[in-house]
């Protein structure tokens, strides 16, 4: 009788080890704190509704218009940081920002939201040539500025976005980061991609298309 017990017990909790398997093959993981660790939280654990989310914000897009969180409730977004001025990682930044806003230029439930981490120098004039050249589209990829110490704070704080900032805690350095930051239509985030290798934009696509199902 214990043997049958104890076998009852190993199918059980091997049945219960397939389900979570399978439960993350098709859901992505939820990012809590700037190590970017993976953590899946079923919403009938007590976790779930202290998962981090984005802090409400508040900026100007290359139109001028003020852009809040309110505007990307209900949305699917992805986010990065970027400089007008910038020679190296920004125009590969954009090139693939743009590549995935012309993928999803028809789906109203994904946009993209990149700050200027140079907001002294990229004012609303400064933006929209920028937005121009990479050939944003209104109301899809919102390209915004607005007060330096807002903006590097969200970076930080929300974001994780600043690897520097993880070790020296300066907060008077200046924020440089290639991540894509990958943002469900509750404002958690649900990935991290190096925004400038192919095969991170690859695998961002195929979470979007996860995250799309999830929703």
């Amino acid at each position: 009788m214990k043997l049958q017990t104890i076998l009852l017990l190993i199918i059980i909790c091997s049945s219960c080890k397939k389900v979570d398997e399978v439960n993350r093959s098709k859901t992505l993981p939820f990012y809590n704190s700037e190590d970017f660790t993976p953590e899946w939280i079923a919403k009938t654990d007590k976790k779930y509704s202290k998962i981090h989310t984005i802090a409400p914000f508040e900026f100007f897009n290359q139109n001028g218009k003020k852009i809040t969180n309110k505007d990307f409730e209900g949305k699917i977004y992805i986010a990065d940081f970027f400089f007008t001025t910038c020679p190296s990682i920004c125009p590969v930044l954009a090139k693939n920002m743009s590549k995935i806003q012309e993928i999803y230029k028809d789906d109203d439930d994904i946009m993209l939201l990149s700050h200027s981490v140079m907001p002294w120098v990229d004012t609303v004039r400064k933006i929209k040539e920028y937005a121009a050249e990479k050939n944003a589209v209104d109301n899809k990829w919102h390209l915004v500025t607005g007060d330096r110490d807002k903006i590097y704070n969200i970076a930080r704080t929300s974001y994780f976005a600043d690897e520097d900032f993880k070790k020296t805690k300066d907060e008077s350095e200046f924020i440089h980061t290639e991540n894509f930051v990958l943002v469900d239509k509750k404002g958690r985030i649900r990935g991290v991609y190096n925004g400038t290798l192919s095969l991170e934009v690859q695998r961002l696509k195929r979470h979007i298309e996860l995250l799309k199902k999830e929703s």
